[in-house]
């Protein structure tokens, strides 16, 4: 019985809260539903914008999804949802095949969202987590970076009220100057009014005169995207706007999101496939960063297959009830964990304030100024827009910041998608290069320790008779033609030579092509009356040398230590340093 137990809990971590839940507990994750909320109502709407979609399907993505998560996700405070970087993808992957807000663009962003959601849960039942964590985060980085940018750059169309296109940077470049002359300048000025309030507002209620005389303003300051909304529709509203050609939301239709399976077409899934798989991976990449932040901050326990499986889910709820595909937002997280959310109960919560808003409300949201939806994204997005990384990144290591490069370029040149696949595989070329190119160290006894070091960075005890090497890299057939090349100039430049030692503490698995590279070594060197030795070979590398043949024609010997291999090899180095104590 309470293996059974622990398997449900396992397979359905709300069991784990709910039976420690407390009044106390819902009463902070009940103002952390209201914060969230009402952040939650603009972003939400400003980003099924973005992916093209009408607004209150950024509602829609906000209910079921949540929901779900709240049940099966591990971690207390993730807000799962519409984002930024998912919704452009979202956008990028349908532009180029439907007319954008079309009822087929609609039908298909669901079956999109319904296939992120298959791929992640079949990624997660079948233990494959692992492989989205392959992605180097640098790459990932970049991809984030360059996404916000265009992002940035794709909501100036309302701001101006131009038709832009900005699937890559030379297409927006041509557009911009295609329509220029035809800026909507009432718009312009709307816009740049909201984006000064999203930005200088919460500054003006963060300040000490403010806070002095109406108390804490936290809540205020999380509002100020849902009190700029108010302001826009009573601008709207009572100074006649419309007149000036400013354009809203319209119509928005009200009630609970409906739920319908989107229709499945075999020929449509194949052409969303490439899509689907790059939404996946990144909504998982994201939403499990997110989430082991938080889980560091918590101390709590998270199963990344398990964030797969509750990430798919959701998705698929997304689906289902007339929504796009979703992923954990890094914003309404840090503001759930800040607001004090203490279970994922809030998350809950949030999602039946949201029903209400979608019940009763939709009609107040008609006269939204697009401007105020375009600043929204803008704002919370540009914050991503930061070049230090690439800086940190070339400093650190120059294929990392390579690929960084790379993969920003193929975004903002090409498209979203192509640049990604771009940087995955730039990295994975990098990755291969470096394996090819090892570290490889001639190294001599440090005096009195039995330690060995690398004689350009160490003063060291060595002898003309031994070659002491150390590669830093597993062996394979990436790199086992340089380490031959690399013995072999070692060895023409001394004469005297009798013996040489590789050390493999810094080797863990070794291949089939290396392992001839080493046979052919040995007869080679046998032939020169040098002997061949090794030094601290792991267990799992010495399996493998003794089911080869080069054991049975081994000119030297396998020791435990190489400081045992230089002192059996070359007694002369202790002879002339008679205060060697060790």
């Amino acid at each position: 019985m309470p293996n059974s137990k622990s398997k449900i809990l396992h397979k359905l971590p709300a069991w784990a809260w709910l039976s420690h839940y407390t009044p106390v507990k819902f009463k902070s994750d009940v103002l952390a539903a209201l914060i969230v909320v009402a952040m939650l109502v603009p972003q939400g709407m400003a980003y099924a914008m973005l992916a093209g979609l009408p607004p209150i399907m950024g509602l829609y993505a906000s209910i079921l999804p949540m929901i779900i998560y709240a049940l099966l996700g591990g971690s207390s405070t993730l807000s799962i949802g519409p984002v930024a970087i998912i919704s452009m993808m979202t956008f990028a992957t349908l532009n180029p095949l439907f007319e954008v807000g079309s009822p087929v663009y609609i039908e298909a962003a669901m079956l999109l969202a319904l296939m992120v959601g298959i791929i992640s849960l079949l990624l997660g039942v079948f233990r494959f987590g692992f492989l989205i964590q392959l992605i180097s985060h640098p790459v990932i980085q970049s991809f984030i970076i360059a996404s916000a940018l265009l992002i940035a750059f794709g909501q100036l169309k309302f701001l101006v009220d131009l038709p832009l296109k900005a699937n890559n940077i030379p297409e927006f470049v041509s557009s911009l100057l295609q329509y220029f002359p035809l800026l909507h300048l009432p718009s312009l000025i709307f816009g740049l009014l909201s984006i000064s309030l999203l930005i200088y507002l919460p500054k003006l209620l963060k300040s000490q005169a403010v806070q002095s005389r109406i108390g804490p303003t936290d809540f205020l300051v999380r509002a100020v995207p849902l009190i700029l909304v108010c302001l826009g529709i009573a601008a709207i509203v009572f100074l006649d706007l419309k007149i000036y050609g400013i354009k809203t939301v319209g119509a928005i239709p009200s009630g609970f999101p409906p739920l319908s399976f989107p229709h499945w077409n075999w020929e449509l899934v194949m052409t969303l496939l490439p899509g689907a798989s790059m939404i996946a991976m990144i909504s998982f990449v994201e939403s499990l960063s997110i989430a082991q932040a938080t889980a560091l901050q918590q101390r709590s326990h998270l199963d990344s297959n398990q964030e797969l499986i509750a990430l798919g889910l959701a998705n698929i709820s997304a689906g289902v009830s007339s929504a796009f595909p979703v992923t954990g937002s890094l914003s309404r997280t840090v503001v759930n964990a800040d607001a004090g959310a203490k279970s994922p109960m809030a998350g809950v919560l949030s999602s039946i304030l949201i029903i209400f808003v979608s019940l009763f409300f939709t009609g107040f949201f008609e006269d939204l100024p697009l401007t105020i939806l375009a600043a929204t994204i803008i704002v919370s997005i540009w914050k991503l827009v930061n070049f230090q990384p690439f800086v940190d990144a070339w400093r650190y290591s120059k294929a990392d910041g390579l690929a960084m490069w790379i993969t920003f370029l193929g975004v903002v040149l090409i498209d979203i998608s192509t640049g990604l696949l771009i940087g995955i595989v730039s990295t994975f070329v990098l990755m291969l290069w470096r394996i090819s190119r090892p570290h490889i160290a001639v190294v001599g006894l440090v005096e009195g320790t039995q330690h060995f070091r690398n004689i350009q960075r160490h003063q060291v005890i060595t002898s003309d008779r031994v070659l002491s090497l150390r590669i830093d890299e597993n062996l394979s057939f990436l790199n086992a033609n340089n380490f031959k090349g690399y013995l072999i100039n070692e060895i023409s430049l001394n004469d005297k030579l009798q013996h040489v030692i590789l050390n493999c503490s810094s080797i863990s698995a070794i291949d089939l092509s290396a392992l001839e590279m080493l046979e052919d070594l040995n007869a080679e060197l046998a032939k020169l009356d040098i002997h061949l030795h090794f030094a601290e070979v792991k267990g799992p590398v010495m399996d493998k040398l003794q089911a080869s043949r080069l054991m049975k024609h081994l000119s030297g010997r396998i020791y435990l230590t190489h400081f045992q291999a230089i002192r059996d090899l070359a007694p002369e180095i202790f002879e002339q340093h008679k205060d060697y104590t060790i």
